[in-house]
């Protein structure tokens, strides 16, 4: 196979900076919704990267789990690598990508913890193999095989009564608040469309980028 062969035409839409939404959270929500309805593969499912303060980065794909007016929400274990990066360099970027739209969402913003109301809210309503799973996790921590992981996700079991698996205090929520999004619209002949909003006092200044 020749990489270099694979080639995707871009045709299906256009994005126009005097049509689109003068408010991006409400152009995301637009396009998320869409991507919902046209039963795109993960709709919700996007890239974080975080980087540590001297400037490595790391990246993994993580769930949408909450979204507001504030910014976008997930869920993870604070001890793992994503959430030792986070406590040290707050800064992160987000990618969508749905393919069957053509369509991405880069966002930059700050990673601000969400309260603890809020991650137990969501914790509670998880289903219970999840809850446990979160329990038992030293996520980002070596273990010495899967045998290991399956131990203890069947001792915790045996221990915990279903409405009594309670949010530990390393696992919780993040709300990206954000400074930069980019919306981009496959288009013909590579001239895709990249409509970008960058945050100015309380607004937003809009501009077009080349592709």
């Amino acid at each position: 196979m020749d990489l270099a062969d694979i080639r995707n035409y871009y045709r299906l839409k256009m994005l126009d900076e005097n049509k689109i939404n003068r408010f991006p959270l409400q152009q995301f929500e637009m396009w998320l919704n869409e991507a919902i309805e046209s039963k795109v593969n993960e709709p919700t499912a996007m890239a974080l990267a975080t980087a540590t303060p001297n400037g490595i980065p790391s990246s993994r794909i993580v769930l949408l789990k909450a979204f507001s007016d504030q910014g976008f929400g997930f869920f993870t274990n604070y001890l793992s690598r994503k959430g030792e990066e986070i406590a040290l360099n707050q800064q992160v970027a987000l990618l969508f990508h749905w393919p069957e739209l053509e369509r991405q969402v880069r966002i930059e913003g700050l990673a601000i913890k969400t309260s603890d109301s809020t991650s137990d809210n969501y914790f509670n309503s998880r289903p219970y193999d999840s809850r446990l799973s979160a329990v038992i996790s030293n996520q980002s921590k070596e273990v010495p095989d899967r045998a290991y992981l399956e131990k203890l996700w069947e001792v915790q079991q045996h221990q915990s009564i279903e409405n009594m698996v309670t949010r530990p205090s390393y696992w919780g929520g993040y709300l990206v608040e954000p400074q930069r999004i980019e919306f981009w619209q496959g288009r013909p002949n590579r001239l895709h469309d990249r409509i970008l909003f960058c945050r100015k006092g309380a607004g937003w200044v809009i501009s077009r980028l080349a592709p």
